[in-house]
């Protein structure tokens, strides 16, 4: 038996769970107290959010740091922290501001004149579109003085009929004296552009940031905290003290701190801005490149996307290199690690804005890849309508096929991050989210690859308005009793998917060079058209294809892993190395397909006809239409999971260690059930892995031959199955596969009492029904928080009491059963059935069942606003089933 699953069997199973624990500067019995409910949790680490603290650095802080820090060694925890006083990264606890002036943020701006000629003798007053001051500073009148550095003065030509930019451009920067333009405006209409380099710039929120372009400038966050927590904990690093966690650093160079569409050419946004970047500039674009820096605002013109490919180029890079990869690389030498993430939303992870421009160079630093899930951005079954939330609506394809796969990818293809990829979980959605959302979460995230998470969050605040749900809230969420299954589950199957290697079939370019270059099909429309064919890929960037992409005996390798095709979405333009890559790999014997067409030229403005031509015209390539694009990887073979209908809301994951397969199925449809037969490419005996009671049981197969082995598969909404292929289970398996034969529907009456979570176990009566309903209609207890009882009887007329399964019906939203006073078992969401062998006795049995809601009920808070109010208690129908061994 392989050892993952020989650990995951005996409880051996490692932590992957690091939830935030928000301070505030509590007293040392709370933050002990509330410390001591995490590990309780099945939690084996924490992650401190410095956000809400008073004293980031001060004397409290460090006080409450030691208290931290020795809980956690009691304990055998491990402790993250947040790396900043402030949200998101990038204020360095203050310090940015009391820096010199060459570290502060800087940005390209520009304005212009619009002249017209011919005119001698003609000047233009540049003085005051040099000031300071080009928005408000009310917080730093200090900035309103002084002039902004003038980068250059183009002067272009504009077509006398439509006004548009044409090519026509002269620098007259050198013909600017003490602030005025002197210059002979030849005939026609030009538009005079005066490009600045300017300190104030960007969303108001981030003013006193870093520039994440300037390696010094990201020194001032190392040398205040990363420095300064080593000073005081560096016995502990890499061991209690596992690492830093940055939050959603990026440029905020957009006025609109999170807008997301922000990119060269969105009018009136300042860009990101170093000294670097002239030098890169000068090398990409030539000599002259400042003639060409208008194109970075307005267009004009083919050079355009060049312009704006180069600038994009530059900038995701020196992000790269100065912000996220030299944090990291003082972590490893340190014996720490790095995690974290960018904002990803709405495809800003490959824009300007409250992104880094590039997700995979952003990244690439850090030790483990990174995302996360918080304000509705993902809510089951609008996975293709948007969904309204806090801040605006969903771009609900990218959030349901391509956000996780996106991490995920990262983490399986560099090699520092050994498989891992992390997910801050749960957040902000409101009291509304109980336990059955996250584990409908969690399974989203599971099936997809995603192995480590962050929930979001303990809080030792009471109460705590603060993006809410929080897992313990002082003891009022009643449904913190059962948080504790959720997070054995998580960590039982993130130990089968980790330390291994992930099997898919395709690999799918990412398109954000493409993006830069002119239109372009996102990544996560291709990537949806498979995973509604059940065919698992990986996502792969253009770095990646250049540097670490190998192609042998037809298959692309990288890394541990290797595709049978490489899928390209549609590119108006690619950068030439990779368009001449594409058409070695063909050559070498690799299936590339292009969605919607080739790209017809190069982002750079390189000649690449002869190599399009030959990929145009080459055996091993095919242009494929969107909607085709899975059945065509089907006809082609390039599948491995065989299903016997289509069924878009089957998600798969086939992840192998030596000698043992996992393969993982999830129901992600909110009301539909799903019962399919599904051909695995595996030969032999297939278990069905419960993680929740962490049981194997041997399946039935329907069909076996040399290449596969078929089995039917029932998924109810919310449930998901883990597969496992290999050897040596014995002493590990239960009882096989049984099917229903009959059934007894309980109608008796049910008495009926509540408690809240304080007042557990401590029940008081409330009535007796018949009629099982919604306890939370208008008339009933509407604004009840806690756990409703139900207590009945029921007869039992025969004397077989195997293969018995109690069945709930529809429960909202965790169910807790006893049978003659022995525990049945625990449901956090559906299916709600147990397995009740040898607790129903002939005659009269007495039926238990505890069902717990949420705390919107009494709590409801504005994120709980946006979504849909779900019932409350038992609503049935209970039935006994009586089943048959197949």
């Amino acid at each position: 038996m392989s050892n993952r699953m020989k650990e995951v069997l005996q409880g051996q199973e490692n932590n992957y769970i690091l939830p935030f624990l928000w301070q505030h500067g509590e007293e040392e019995a709370v933050i002990r107290e509330e410390i001591a409910r995490v590990h309780e949790s099945g939690i084996g680490a924490l992650c401190i959010e410095a956000r809400p603290h008073p004293d980031f650095l001060g004397p409290k802080w460090w006080t409450d740091m030691d208290i931290i820090m020795d809980e956690a060694r009691i304990r055998g925890m491990k402790v993250w922290l947040l790396d900043d006083d402030h949200f998101p990264t990038g204020h360095a606890a203050g310090k940015v501001k009391d820096a010199p002036e060459a570290l502060h943020r800087k940005f390209l701006a520009e304005r212009y004149i619009d002249t017209l000629g011919p005119a001698k003798g003609t000047s233009l007053l540049l003085n005051t579109l040099l000031m300071r001051g080009l928005r408000p500073t009310i917080s730093h009148p200090e900035r309103a003085t002084g002039l902004n550095k003038l980068i250059s003065v183009v002067a272009v030509r504009r077509d006398p009929t439509s006004g548009d930019l044409l090519s026509d451009s002269i620098d007259i920067t050198d013909r600017v004296q003490d602030g005025i333009l002197y210059w002979d405006i030849p005939e026609g209409y030009w538009r005079v552009f005066i490009i600045t380099e300017n300190k104030d710039g960007g969303s108001l929120q981030q003013d006193d940031y870093l520039n994440p372009l300037d390696r010094d400038s990201v020194r001032i966050l190392i040398d205040t905290v990363y420095e300064t927590v080593y000073e005081r904990y560096k016995a502990d690093f890499g061991k209690t003290f596992a690492g830093f966690f940055s939050d959603e650093p990026g440029f905020y160079n957009d006025k609109t701190t999170f807008d997301f569409q922000s990119r060269p050419g969105k009018k009136g946004v300042p860009l990101p801005w170093s000294s670097d970047v002239p030098v890169l500039l000068e090398q990409a674009l030539g000599a002259d490149y400042r003639k060409h820096l208008h194109l970075l605002f307005h267009d004009g013109g083919e050079q355009t996307q060049v312009v704006r490919y180069a600038y994009m180029n530059i900038v995701s890079k020196l992000y790269a290199d100065n912000f996220c990869s030299q944090i990291g690389e003082w972590c490893r030498d340190r014996g720490v690690e790095y995690i974290g993430h960018v904002l990803e939303d709405n495809n800003v992870h490959a824009r300007l804005g409250s992104g880094a421009g590039h997700f995979f160079r952003s990244m690439w630093g850090q030790d483990m890849s990174g995302l996360d899930v918080v304000l509705w951005q993902i809510v089951p079954g609008f996975d293709e309508l948007s969904f309204s939330k806090p801040g605006g609506d969903t771009d609900s394809e990218f959030f349901h096929y391509g956000l996780a796969k996106l991490g995920v990818s990262l983490g399986h293809l560099d090699p520092k991050k050994q498989g891992r990829t992390m997910c801050e979980v749960y957040g902000a959605y409101g009291w509304a989210e109980g336990l059955k959302l996250m584990k409908w979460l969690t399974d989203h995230m599971l099936v997809r690859g995603v192995n480590y998470f962050v929930p979001h969050a303990f809080t030792q605040k009471d109460p705590d308005p603060d993006c809410p749900p929080h897992m313990y809230a002082g003891g009022k969420n009643p449904q913190y009793r059962y948080y504790k299954y959720l997070n054995h589950y998580m960590n039982r199957i993130s130990h089968l998917i980790s330390g291994g290697r992930h099997v898919a079939t395709a690999a799918v370019v990412y398109h954000a060079e493409a993006e830069w270059s002119g239109e372009a099909m996102p990544f996560q429309k291709p990537v949806k058209q498979l995973m509604q064919h059940q065919i698992d890929c990986e996502i792969l960037p253009i770095d990646i294809l250049m540097d670490a992409a190998s192609v042998k005996e037809g298959k692309l390798h990288v890394h541990n892993e290797d595709f049978a095709c490489l899928i390209v979405p549609y590119a108006e333009a690619l950068p030439a190395a990779a368009i001449r890559r594409l058409a070695a790999f063909a050559e070498q014997g690799l299936a590339v397909r292009f969605v919607g067409g080739l790209p017809t030229r190069a982002s750079e403005g390189s000649e690449v006809s002869a190599e399009l031509v030959e990929l145009a015209n080459h055996r091993n390539v095919k242009v494929v239409a969107l909607d085709v694009l899975a059945q065509t990887l089907v006809t082609d073979g390039h599948y491995e999971i065989q299903i016997d209908a289509f069924q878009p809301y089957l998600r798969n994951y086939h992840y192998v260690h030596e000698g043992l397969d996992v393969f993982m199925f999830f129901n992600e449809h909110p009301h539909q059930i799903i019962r399919r037969k599904i051909g695995l490419p595996v030969q032999g005996d297939v278990y069905a892995y419960d993680a929740f009671i962490n049981r194997l049981t041997k399946l039935n197969a329907l069909q076996e031959n040399d290449s596969s082995t078929t089995i039917e598969v029932i998924l109810h909404p919310y449930e998901s199955i883990v597969l496992i292929h290999g050897t040596d289970f014995e002493g590990f398996v239960g009882a096989p596969q049984i099917a229903s034969s009959s059934e007894l529907e309980i109608n008796s009456e049910w008495a009926v009492s509540i408690a809240t979570a304080e007042q557990y176990p401590h029940f008081e009566a409330w009535g007796k029904t018949t009629a099982l309903s919604n306890m939370s209609e208008a008339g009933c207890l509407p604004r009840f928080t806690g756990t409703f009882r139900y207590e009945t009887e029921f007869e039992w007329h025969e004397t077989v009491n195997q293969g018995l399964q109690l069945e709930l019906g529809e429960v909202y939203e965790t169910a807790q059963v006893w049978i003659n006073g022995e525990e049945a078992g625990v449901r956090i969401c559906p299916p709600y059935a147990l397995a009740v062998d040898g607790l129903v006795h002939k005659g009269t049995n007495k039926l238990v069942v505890e069902v717990t809601n949420t705390m919107v009920k009494e709590l409801p808070d504005f994120l709980s606003a946006f979504a849909q109010q779900e019932p409350s208690g038992l609503i049935g129908p209970a039935r006994v089933i009586k089943t048959l061994k197949e």
